[in-house]
């Protein structure tokens, strides 16, 4: 027997609409379901808002089923006008075949690709829509749909009411080729199911009534939810943008603390959405965050799972640790290992200075920009808010000696409450 996916996917909050959903739930009983989403390869690397169907198909594969993550090389030289108010910025061939390599990589984080019958299939979907020719389109998809329905879309609507928007036929046309992705899918994979975000309802639809017309067969489209912050914002954006999956883009300690700041309110839905706890161990995380909400044990725990999926356990703890140490936690200085350090010099002010010893403390703060003045520093010691390597200073007088150097090469400043400051030695 096969573990009815639809079911652990509607309870952990996956699913906010399904087509013929009895149906669907019993198929995932009876047998191997091949499940896809798509991802348009519009940058080299994906970013929290993908996470939730990259989810969904990890928990489909856990349950005995195979996933599909569809590389949109297609798809992508146009992109998909869903929700958009503008055109977007055609990609070149080249460009999308590298972000592909680059997704590829981090969908094994939550994918396996070698597992037999159920082993994840990355597909690129300009395979086959690259040689489709204009007519091919049109004698074999554009038939099928009726303008009307196309037209009566909300996101066409409103771009087509708006004079300074508009659309153009290349987007207008993309429901065509997500369908047409669907049904080739259906006929060389044998894949029943489509999933994707709330948006994309219609694309679905439209894919799934390509498969019933054409093919004379049944398949089943999924939508998941897109989530907003209490303010409205877009999940996944910050002030500085997008909380990507490349450390490059988003440094695991940025990655780490963008789960930390999660509302109180929605912490729990997120544990069920984006890590692969049981539902029982959540509810017991829950029962403790009820009790003592200012300790923050489930954002603590979801940074941790999501980083871990993500980043590895090394630099999850390596993240857990520097965000302790920031936030006020006491620390013994051989406890810091250079991975820890190099993360905390990377996510705090800084400056550097020569390596010559002994030096002066408040020369130091002041020579790096750490303080303004040397009566800054004096006034920091007499108030008990000075701390270097997590020892408090209190004379004025204060120097360094080489042997007081983490790593060999840096000093751990704490100025009053909530300034910290890394000086390191050249």
């Amino acid at each position: 027997m096969f573990e009815d996916a639809l079911l652990v996917l509607k309870e952990r909050g996956h699913v906010e609409w399904c087509s013929n959903e009895e149906e669907l739930s019993a198929l995932f009983k009876s047998e191997m379901v091949t499940a896809y989403v798509g991802f348009d390869p519009t940058a080299d690397s994906l970013h929290v808002g993908h996470l939730i169907p990259i989810m969904a198909l990890a928990w489909i594969q856990r349950c005995g089923h195979r996933p599909i993550p569809l590389a949109g090389g297609g798809t992508g030289l146009i992109g998909d006008p869903s929700g958009k108010s503008k055109e977007r910025v055609l990609l070149t061939v080249e460009k999308t075949k590298e972000n592909m390599e680059a997704v590829k990589k981090q969908l094994a984080h939550f994918l396996d690709f070698n597992c037999g019958p159920s082993s994840a299939l990355m597909i690129n979907n300009y395979d086959w829509l690259g040689k489709l020719t204009f007519l091919e389109v049109l004698r074999e998809v554009g038939k099928f749909f009726s303008v009307n329905a196309m037209v009566s879309r909300e996101y066409v609507k409103s771009r087509l009411e708006d004079p300074e928007k508009s659309i153009s036929y290349t987007e207008f046309s993309y429901v065509l080729l997500q369908a047409y992705d669907f049904l080739h899918l259906f006929q060389q994979h044998g894949c029943r199911l489509q999933m994707g975000g709330n948006d994309q309802q219609g694309n679905i639809i439209f894919g799934v009534d390509l498969i019933r017309k054409k093919a004379g067969g049944t398949a089943f489209g999924a939508t998941q939810p897109l989530l907003l912050t209490s303010s409205g914002n877009k999940f996944g954006k910050t002030e500085e943008g997008a909380v990507w999956l490349d450390p490059a883009r988003t440094s695991p300690y940025k990655f780490y603390q963008f789960w930390m700041n999660a509302e109180d309110q929605a912490v729990e839905k997120l544990l069920k959405l984006f890590t692969f706890l049981s539902l029982e161990e959540i509810e017991e995380i829950m029962e403790s965050q009820r009790k003592s909400p200012e300790l923050r044990k489930a954002q603590k725990r979801l940074a941790l799972e999501v980083t871990t999926i993500v980043h590895g356990e090394e630099s999850a703890r390596t993240a857990e640790r520097v965000s302790r140490i920031l936030f006020g936690d006491s620390f013994e200085p051989r406890d810091l290992s250079l991975d820890i350090l190099e993360m905390l010099a990377a996510e705090t002010p800084g400056g550097t200075a020569p390596r010559s010893f002994p030096a002066s403390l408040a020369d130091l703060l002041v020579s790096t920009g750490a303080c303004p003045s040397k009566s800054e520093v004096r006034r920091l010691i007499r108030g008990g808010g000075l701390y270097v390597n997590g020892v408090k200073i209190p004379d004025e007088d204060a120097s360094v000696s080489e042997d007081a150097l983490l790593g060999g090469k840096f000093l751990f400043v704490r100025l009053g409450k909530k300034r910290v400051f890394m000086i390191q030695f050249e």
